[in-house]
């Protein structure tokens, strides 16, 4: 069984002890870095008055990335999908197969 790596984690003033595996450890370091830079510009940018308001937003900025780049990935695959039948439609042409 591997190791548990214990952390801490700050966001927005707050401590969140972590129980995780090693190979998790930079992704959430670099997740908690970009939440609470989010934040802080967000807090210069908006009139704020609550932390959670701060949060609320930033999760919705990034579930919206997520979102934005599912449909961009659907829309590649719908293209691509669309070229390669495409292509199967002109190599069976030219073979003479239906």
């Amino acid at each position: 069984m591997a190791e548990k790596l214990k952390i801490k984690l700050s966001i927005a003033d707050r401590v969140y002890p972590l129980t995780i595996d090693p190979s998790q450890e930079e992704g959430l370091r670099k997740a908690a870095k970009n939440i609470e830079q989010l934040a802080k510009n967000f807090e210069s940018n908006y009139a704020v008055r609550d932390k959670q308001d701060v949060l609320a937003m930033c999760a919705l900025q990034f579930a919206s990335k997520i979102e934005q780049r599912s449909i961009e990935q659907m829309e590649d695959t719908t293209e691509v999908t669309a070229k390669l039948k495409a292509l199967d439609e002109l190599v069976s042409e030219k073979l003479g197969v239906k």
